[in-house]
């Protein structure tokens, strides 16, 4: 229990304050800490990320922070990729989803811990949009990430948004993708331990709120840094565990 509570309070952190990298960090913990199956756990970080990002997007909207319709172009993009994805995963064998969302841990902490690429406010064209946000939907479908650590640079490089509107608009992206997601698994997911999930997920929604506040106080440079060295850490694990073990 202290464990979920505590895990979910970094989630909710992450969610709150970048708009993403709750589930990259929530998936981890679930398998290796408090036990759960990599399916199960993909599951599970999946209701824990749409139930907080859901929370932290009416905080961000009420500040301003959201671009409703290129969010909603987005997050269609990738609706019917993350329900593939998610009847995909089903049939994958675990040693590849661990493998998998390793790499796609890493390449994101590599991306958080580079220099921003200065395209922000450069805007870009609608299919442009769509094509991130359908590839960003599979990711999550298949991967059980809610996709907001890989989101929020593409809505700064790839539809121009600015640092702050991204991080906003992306907890629109992310509760949809996970919402799909988690209808494409339904009645084929492993059975789970609500007496975890249900401190995790609510530790997670307080946690957002002192995300969104840190958010306006601390550099997004310094946050993203501090995440990206801990994101690099995790997937080095990961790997390390589905290579070796």
């Amino acid at each position: 229990m202290v464990i979920a509570l505590a895990a979910g309070a970094v989630v909710g952190l992450a969610l709150g304050a970048l708009g993403g990298g709750g589930s990259v960090l929530a998936v981890p913990v679930l398998i290796y800490l408090l036990g759960f199956t990599p399916p199960a756990a993909a599951t599970a970080s999946l209701l824990i990320v749409l139930a907080t990002s859901a929370t932290a997007l009416y905080g961000h909207a009420k500040d301003g922070n959201v671009r409703w319709r290129t969010g909603a172009l987005f997050a269609a993009a990738g609706l019917v990729p993350a329900a593939l994805g998610g009847l995909l995963a089903t049939r994958l064998p675990e040693a590849l989803l661990t493998a998998g969302f390793a790499a796609v841990a890493g390449i994101a902490a590599v991306r958080m811990l580079r220099p921003a690429s200065g395209a922000e406010g450069v805007r870009r064209s609608a299919p442009a949009v769509a094509g991130a946000g359908a590839g960003l939907g599979a990711v999550t479908g298949v991967l059980g990430v809610g996709g907001g650590f890989l989101t929020v640079p593409a809505l700064v490089q790839v539809v121009g948004l600015r640092m702050r509107t991204a991080v906003g608009t992306s907890l629109l992206v992310v509760a949809a993708n996970a919402l799909a997601a988690l209808l494409a698994r339904a009645g084929t997911a492993d059975a789970l331990d609500w007496a975890v999930i249900a401190p995790f997920a609510g530790a997670a929604i307080l946690g957002a709120w002192d995300g969104r506040r840190l958010a306006s106080k601390v550099s997004g440079d310094t946050l993203r840094r501090i995440f990206g060295a801990a994101l690099l850490g995790v997937a080095g694990l990961m790997l390390l565990d589905a290579v070796v073990f």
